[in-house]
């Protein structure tokens, strides 16, 4: 990988973090794929 690539892949990693973090002070489930299927971390951090 290149400098640049890093260095877009960090702030690309910061800001999912950050908008992980807000959606669950919201109390938003977030929504991710695990192995191929469609999983829900609810707000008290509970995957489903």
């Amino acid at each position: 990988m290149t400098d640049l690539s890093i260095k877009l892949t960090g702030i690309g990693f910061r800001a999912v973090k950050k908008a992980q973090e807000d959606n669950t002070k919201k109390g938003i489930p977030n929504v991710c794929c695990i192995n191929g299927k469609i999983v829900y971390q609810l707000p008290n951090r509970t995957i489903t």
